[in-house]
């Protein structure tokens, strides 16, 4: 079984690179630069997986394919956007993304800037231009689903309570307000957005799926807290150790190593937990769940 999601994995990854490569504007189209910028920044790194997880999702609303990769694609070109942002000398200030160097550094700092803002507007594009739900009221929800985990009230939220947290002291609920919204809310929309490409649920199987997405998330920056602290830069593709360098506040720092990982298993159970009302449908769902937490290829 543990092989079979491998190739699965692997499959759904390779059938998003190609998307990728095809729904990206080429670098011959004009203004060239900045679509070659663009390109250099999504392509050929990442191990993609926010669009595995709507590929999950949408096995559990019997999904049409094709519905969930273009889902996919607009919810990694989100999550691309976010982190050619996040590396710029106002941000996190990186010069290391996926073992290459970063947008701003491959290029300069402005067309970093136009590289984030371009991917966010083609991802709302891809959503709004393909039939991705059997409904436009549906499809519309999904939109907002997206660009309520992107703005002030998700990520970008996350990400300025992530700078004012530099250098202080915040417990543990705070912590995890932070990630929720910095980490989760895109995980959430990847979820959510993939199983809306396919049959209605119900109130209560949208509610659990809701749920499973909170542990996830939450699971998703408690790992990478531990890689950034026992991990290499090699292994990361990313420097090693900046976390703390930075003064920021992180969930190794606030429980140390040990109780890190045993939150993690943690919110591995109470994702399983949430998943019980979709039987097998959800196999696929807690494979990605365990890869989460154990990161192991």
């Amino acid at each position: 079984m543990r092989n079979d999601f491998k190739s699965w994995a692997k499959a759904h990854q390779s059938l998003i690179e190609t998307s990728l490569v095809t729904l990206l504007p080429t670098k011959e189209l004009l203004p060239e630069r900045l679509h070659d910028a663009m390109r250099f920044s999504v392509l050929g790194g990442g191990k993609r997986i926010r669009p595995l997880l709507a590929f999950a999702a949408g096995e559990l609303s019997e999904a049409d394919e094709e519905r969930v990769t273009i889902a996919g694609v607009a919810v990694e070109l989100i999550h691309a956007y976010s982190l050619v942002h996040d590396d710029l000398p106002c941000m996190d200030d990186d010069i290391l993304r996926r073992g290459k160097p970063t947008c701003h550094i491959e290029y300069n700092e402005a067309t970093a800037l136009l590289v984030g803002d371009s991917l966010q507007s083609l991802s709302f594009q891809l959503l709004a231009e393909y039939h991705l739900a059997d409904t436009p009221k549906i499809q519309l929800n999904m939109i907002k689903l997206l660009a309520q985990a992107a703005g002030s009230r998700g990520m970008a939220g996350g990400q300025a309570f992530d700078l004012e947290s530099v250098g202080k002291t915040l417990n543990l609920p705070e912590l995890e307000f932070m990630h929720i919204h910095k980490t989760g809310a895109l995980i959430r929309a990847a979820v959510m957005i993939g199983a809306c490409c396919g049959n209605n649920m119900s109130d209560v199987q949208l509610k659990s799926l809701d749920h499973f997405t909170r542990h996830i998330g939450l699971a998703f920056q408690v790992v990478d807290d531990v890689l950034d602290t026992e991990a290499t830069t090699a292994t990361l593709g990313k420097t090693a150790g900046k976390d703390a360098d930075n003064n920021k506040p992180t969930y190794v720092s606030i429980l140390g190593v040990k109780k890190a990982h045993e939150l993690a298993e943690q919110l591995r159970l109470d994702a399983y937990q949430e998943l019980e009302i979709f039987g097998e449908k959800a196999a696929r769902l807690r494979q990605l769940t365990d890869y989460i937490i154990q990161r192991d290829f």
